[in-house]
């Protein structure tokens, strides 16, 4: 079986500087778990590992599709495993690194996702509708088409809600039936970092200062300049929604700022919905520098076995 290092956790926590660490000592590579870092020009607002970390690991995964193209999870998964197996083909380890709890889940349980295009009339409908009634309402929707999906998605993360919905009424079964799950082949070793949640927020923050003094406001301006839309799928995301809307006048940057915080944290807790800390299948490890020594033993004596 192929071996595959996973390491979760929160935004903010430190996944990738322990990939980068790990990677002084053990011959490995990173597949991105990330579904915002597969976008080009999208670097300060999705803390993409920088030239300095890809030079000292190399990272596979980041900048696969423009801004306004679409990446399916079954397109996702396809890339992710041909990475994996590549890598592994190569001598070296494969590291899942990200904070995409549905990417992680669908590729270490072995996900069958429906491939239904988008649809995208019916997927404007619905986003309109969620914004016209509210994101519970269109919950419900879900709810009563689909009972099993529903309670398997949060009412706020509207787009899989909208995903739900489109496939159901696209194909006319509930995703919730479509979706099997078929395992994998791989011996997983799987790492979750986590801290405080006050201390995960005062570090979520302090990193979105950084953005903004790295040139956040620039990087989004330019990709408004290019032609791609404040309301395209990829510019829904952390900071990119709030500068975008500061940049068209709807509010003051102090307020945007303010809002991309708010929406960090509430990111951070929705993770944690993907990644319990009553997980037994993920070794929890309180982050810190102690920590990583630890990992590294734990890893060193997990891929050295045969």
């Amino acid at each position: 079986m192929t071996k595959l290092l996973v390491i979760v956790g929160p935004t903010a926590v430190g996944k990738t500087a322990l990939a980068v660490r790990l990677a002084q000592q053990l011959r490995c590579e990173a597949v991105s778990a990330d579904s915002r870092q597969i976008y080009r020009g999208m670097d300060i607002g999705t803390a993409k590992p920088t030239p300095a970390e890809q030079a000292a690991l190399r990272h596979h995964l980041i900048d696969v599709v423009a801004p306004d193209e679409v990446l399916p999870l079954p397109g996702y998964l396809a890339l992710a495993q041909a990475a994996i197996k590549d890598i592994s083909a190569r001598g070296a380890l494969p590291i899942l690194v990200g904070g995409t709890g549905q990417y992680v889940r669908a590729l270490l349980e072995g996900w069958n996702v429906p491939e239904v295009p988008p649809n995208p009339g019916l997927r404007s409908e619905l986003l309109e509708y969620a914004e016209r009634e509210g994101a519970e309402a269109l919950h419900q929707r879900l709810n009563t088409l689909d009972p099993a999906a529903a309670a398997r998605i949060d009412y706020r993360n509207v787009r899989r809600v909208v995903r739900a919905l489109e496939v159901h009424l696209t194909l006319g079964q509930p995703i919730s039936a479509l979706q099997t799950k078929r395992g994998n082949d791989y011996e997983v070793l799987m790492l979750g970092l986590t801290l405080p949640r006050e201390t995960l927020y005062t570090r979520a923050d302090a990193r979105i200062d950084a953005m903004l003094a790295a040139g956040l406001v620039a990087e989004v301006e330019a990709l408004l300049a290019a032609g791609y839309s404040h309301e395209l799928p990829a510019m829904s995301g952390l900071g990119y929604r709030q500068i975008a809307a500061h940049l068209r006048g709807e509010m003051p940057m102090e307020e945007a700022i303010t809002r991309f915080k708010n929406a960090t944290h509430r990111y951070i807790r929705q993770q944690y919905s993907w990644f319990s800390l009553q997980d037994t299948k993920i070794a929890w490890h309180t982050a810190g520098e102690g920590a990583v020594e630890e990992i590294e033993t734990q890893v060193h004596s997990w891929a050295s076995r045969a």
